[in-house]
C-alpha cells in the first residue's frame, strides 16, 4: 500500500487556519516529502510521524510556502531527532543557494556548522525522469510565476502513481497527464477570481469529467474556495487526512 498523509493543505496565507503545502508519502521501499511548507514540523506532528523516517524531499518551486520548512527540518535533526543518514533535496534550479540563505537568516549559528547527516542537493530537470531509490519521479514545468522555474511531478511508487500540479494555472497538460494515475493531487486556490498563475475551481470543476485519473483531491485551498465550501463538489484535503492508494 501506498499512503499520502496530508501535513498541510492550505495556500500561502494560511487560509482557513490551514498548514501549509506538505506531503507525506510511505510506501514499503520509501519514505519521502512532497514539499516542505514552514509548517512541515507541525504537520509531521500531529499526524504522529516520525521526521527520522523521511529517505528524501520534493520541492516544486521556490515560494517560501513550498520550501520554507527545510531549515526547520534540518533543526528538528540537530537537536530533537539526530539524524546521521544522509538527507537529499531535489527541487528547480537554485534551491540549494535559497534553502541555506533561508537558513542562516533564521539560524545563523546553526547553519555556519557542519550537519551532523550528509545532506545532498540534486537539480531537477524539466521532462527528465530521475530514478531516486524505489520512486520514478518526471518533473515537468507548470506555468505559475514568470522569474522562477515551476514543477508538477509525476510519481511512479509501490506500483501505484501520483500527479501532482504543485502550484500553476490550469494547463491542458494536466488532462494528458491524469490518464491512468490513482491519484492526481491539484492546486485550488481561488474560486471567483481568475489568475494567470493559479487554478479556479470553475475551471477545474468544468474539465474534471475529462480527467482520467482514480481520484482527484483538491489541495492549496485558499480563502475563496474554503469559504464556498458548501459550492464545491470535487474533494478536497483536509490537514491530516491519508490517502490510501
Amino acid at each position: 500500500m501506498v499512503r499520502l498523509t496530508v501535513l498541510g493543505s492550505g495556500d500561502a496565507f494560511g487560509s482557513g487556519g490551514r498548514l501549509h503545502s506538505a506531503y507525506l508519502v510511505e510506501s514499503p521501499h520509501a519514505t519521502f516529502l512532497l514539499e516542505c511548507g514552514p509548517t512541515v514540523l507541525q504537520g509531521l506532528k500531529r499526524a504522529g510521524r516520525d521526521a527520522g523516517a523521511i529517505d528524501f524531499v520534493l520541492v516544486s518551486h521556490l515560494h517560501g510556502d513550498h520550501f520554507g520548512g527545510l531549515p526547520f527540518l534540518f533543526m528538528e535533526y540537530r537537536y530533537e531527532r539526530e539524524r546521521t543518514r544522509p538527507l537529499t533535496v531535489y527541487g528547480p534550479p537554485d534551491t540549494e543557494r535559497r534553502a541555506k540563505a533561508l537558513f542562516a537568516a533564521l539560524y545563523a549559528k546553526p547553519a555556519s556548522e557542519p550537519l551532523r547527516h550528509p545532506l545532498h542537493w540534486e537539480r531537477l530537470t524539466p521532462g527528465r525522469k530521475r530514478t531516486i531509490g524505489a520512486v520514478a519521479v518526471t518533473p515537468f514545468a507548470v506555468p505559475h510565476v514568470s522569474d522562477l522555474v515551476s514543477l508538477g511531478f509525476l510519481l511512479e511508487v509501490g506500483g501505484k502513481t501520483i500527479l501532482y500540479s504543485g502550484d500553476s494555472a490550469w494547463t491542458e497538460e494536466f488532462v494528458e497527464r491524469s490518464r491512468g494515475v490513482d491519484l492526481f493531487l491539484c492546486e485550488c486556490s481561488t474560486y471567483e477570481t481568475r489568475l494567470d498563475i493559479h487554478v479556479s475551481y470553475p475551471e477545474i470543476a468544468a474539465r474534471a469529467a475529462e480527467l482520467g485519473c482514480r481520484r482527484l483531491v483538491l489541495s492549496h485551498l485558499g480563502r475563496e474556495p474554503l469559504r464556498r465550501l458548501a459550492d464545491v463538489n470535487l474533494e478536497c484535503a483536509q490537514d491530516g487526512m491519508t490517502l490510501d492508494l
